[in-house]
């Protein structure tokens, strides 16, 4: 699961010399820990065109439940999220994400040499403007010793096609996300 990320200056200044076309609410400082229902910067297309722009963490279930998170392997087949994975596909840039352990101790896993991390999701409209979910996956062996689930992480050369290529979607969904760094303040150590 994905709970928290963050994002500073240079990651949204890499993103920015990357896209085509940039809303004004891209570049409005939004940076440091991004939580859901936060405003943040999203990569998506607009008129075939590469865009960044600010939409907000969450869809609104039926229940009134947020859903800040869609299973990778489950997401084309839940009504929920079906038709916006089918249709729009959106990058969630960050310099690192959050879990926490079994100590509630939050550990940090980010790319190796402070590469950004591109990570898949999707979009929908609601009543007050476009919201996004980010995909997970089951975690692989640098996330899986403190949490079940990661985000799915993209390449930076498969950021175009997760977005254009609908005929793809299934593949992406079952990818592996690349072995991170993991990093952490503080960890309990055991005497016994």
């Amino acid at each position: 699961m994905c709970g928290r990320y963050y994002i500073d200056k240079d990651t949204e200044e890499e993103i920015y010399r990357a896209l085509q076309e940039i809303d004004e609410k891209f570049m409005t400082e939004r940076t440091g820990d991004i939580y859901p229902t936060n405003y943040a910067p999203v990569i998506y297309s607009r008129d075939e065109k590469l865009c960044g722009g600010e939409m907000r963490w969450g869809f609104l279930g039926k229940d009134k439940r947020l859903m800040i998170n869609a299973r990778a392997e489950t997401a084309l087949e839940r009504p929920t999220f079906s038709d916006s994975v089918r249709q729009r596909r959106c990058i969630i840039p960050a310099r690192h994400f959050y879990e926490w352990d079994k100590e509630r101790q939050k550990v940090t896993f980010c790319r190796k040499q402070g590469k950004i991390l591109y990570m898949a999701g999707f979009y929908r409209e609601q009543e007050d403007g476009p919201h996004f979910v980010i995909l997970t996956t089951a975690a692989n062996e640098s996330v899986s010793p403190v949490h079940e689930r990661m985000p799915l992480i993209l390449e930076e050369d498969e950021m175009l096609p997760w977005i254009y290529n609908a005929g793809k979607v299934g593949s992406f969904l079952t990818k592996s996300s690349p072995k991170l760094e993991r990093r952490q303040d503080y960890e309990q150590m055991s005497l016994f």
